[in-house]
């Protein structure tokens, strides 16, 4: 049986990866794109909380989930997952960009890199949010996690390899400075989780950093888009 190709779905290349850019809602107005946490994908509908977003609505599937390309070997970074983000960019034009757990990291690097094409970065939890130590995990103890086959998604060396992610504080402060110096929009960083990791703690001291609630950050946002 053939397989019948989904007209909301769009492949978008990077390097010999595929990215799976899947349109939730069309419309007109600001776009939202949505990144989804660690070893989650982009949901098949709008979730209801998005229903008052004035404008189209995206998801991606990050590297090594949903319907993206499986890497042979692991070697992910979050700055993998930032040009994954780079690529649907390049693609869709400036978006608001919501992140969960690990995709809301993504969403701080990318708004630090391209602070002109996001139109606001909201951070939320959510699994892979908090990152891993910066203490050193033996390869055994980091093979003993990867059991399924080949070709799986989510990959298991994203699982593994992701939430053990090293994030430094100053790190993150670096890239919220840049985010918040190249935008074009006032505030444009909103933290609406309630977990503060390290790298978290540092973002919410930049005095350009809102930390509000989701639907504040989402109205907001719009209103500025």
């Amino acid at each position: 049986m053939t397989d019948v190709p989904d007209p909301s779905v769009t492949f978008v290349a990077h390097g010999r990866l595929h990215l799976a850019l899947h349109e939730l809602r069309g419309g007109t107005g600001p776009r939202l794109l949505l990144l989804h946490a660690l070893g989650r994908a982009t949901p098949d509908t709008v979730p209801s909380w998005l229903t008052d977003w004035p404008g189209p609505i995206s998801g991606l599937d990050f590297t090594g989930h949903g319907r993206s390309t499986v890497p042979v070997g692991g070697g992910y970074s979050a700055e993998l997952l930032m040009a994954d983000v780079d690529a649907a960019l390049a693609e869709l034009g400036p978006c608001t960009v919501y992140g969960e757990g690990l995709g809301g990291y993504v969403a701080l690097l990318i708004a630090g890199g391209r602070p002109t094409l996001v139109r606001g970065a909201i951070i939320d939890d959510g699994p892979g949010l908090v990152g891993g130590s910066a203490d050193a995990v033996s390869p055994t103890a980091v093979r003993s996690l990867i059991r399924a086959a080949a070709g799986v998604s989510p990959d298991p060396w994203v699982l593994a390899e992701l939430s053990r992610d090293v994030r430094p504080a100053d790190y993150a402060s670096t890239v919220t400075r840049l985010a918040v110096t190249g935008s074009e929009l006032d505030d444009p960083i909103s933290v609406v989780g309630s977990a503060r990791p390290a790298w978290l703690r540092a973002v919410v001291e930049d005095p350009s950093v809102v930390v509000e609630d989701l639907d504040a950050a989402l109205r907001r946002f719009a209103a500025q888009g």
